[in-house]
C-alpha cells in the first residue's frame, strides 16, 4: 500500500473510481459497476475501460514517495484491447511502468473485474510535465 494517496480528480469523483494502491512503478484503481457507466447493452462503456487504463498507467510513472513533490504526466499514446465482459460487481485496473527515460515513460495496464475475469489490456506512452 502507498504511504500517501493522490487526491482524486474532479473527473474521478464524477465517475466514481478510487485509487486503492500506489507505489513505485504501480497504480491500482477500483470502480463499482453501476448503471450510470453502462452503454446501450448494459455493460460498462468502453470509455470507462480506457479511462481506468489511462489513469492507472499514467499514475504508475508518477510516484515520488514524497507527498510534497508531485509529478504529473500527459498521455501521448493510448492503446486499448477490449477482451471480455464483466461478471462481477467491481472493475479493477492495475497499471505498471515498463520503462522510459527523463521525459517520457511507457506503461501497460490490465483491467479485470472482481471475479478475476480479464476485460481489457492497454499500453501507453506518457510525457512528464
Amino acid at each position: 500500500m502507498s504511504d500517501y494517496n493522490e487526491p482524486p480528480s474532479a473527473f474521478a469523483l464524477h465517475l466514481g473510481y478510487d485509487l486503492v494502491e500506489w507505489r513505485e512503478g504501480y497504480a491500482r484503481y477500483e470502480m463499482p459497476i453501476i448503471e450510470a457507466i453502462a452503454n446501450r447493452q448494459g455493460l460498462p462503456h468502453g470509455g470507462v475501460h480506457a479511462t481506468l487504463l489511462d489513469s492507472a498507467m499514467g499514475l504508475s510513472g508518477c510516484w515520488t514517495g514524497d507527498p510534497d513533490r508531485r509529478v504529473m504526466a500527459l498521455t501521448l499514446s493510448l492503446n486499448v484491447q477490449y477482451i471480455g465482459r464483466p461478471a462481477g460487481t467491481r472493475l479493477i485496473c492495475e497499471g505498471r511502468k515498463t520503462g522510459g527515460g527523463r521525459s517520457t515513460f511507457f506503461a501497460e495496464g490490465v483491467l479485470t473485474d472482481d471475479t478475476g475475469l480479464l476485460l481489457a489490456k492497454g499500453t501507453g506512452v506518457f510525457r512528464y510535465r
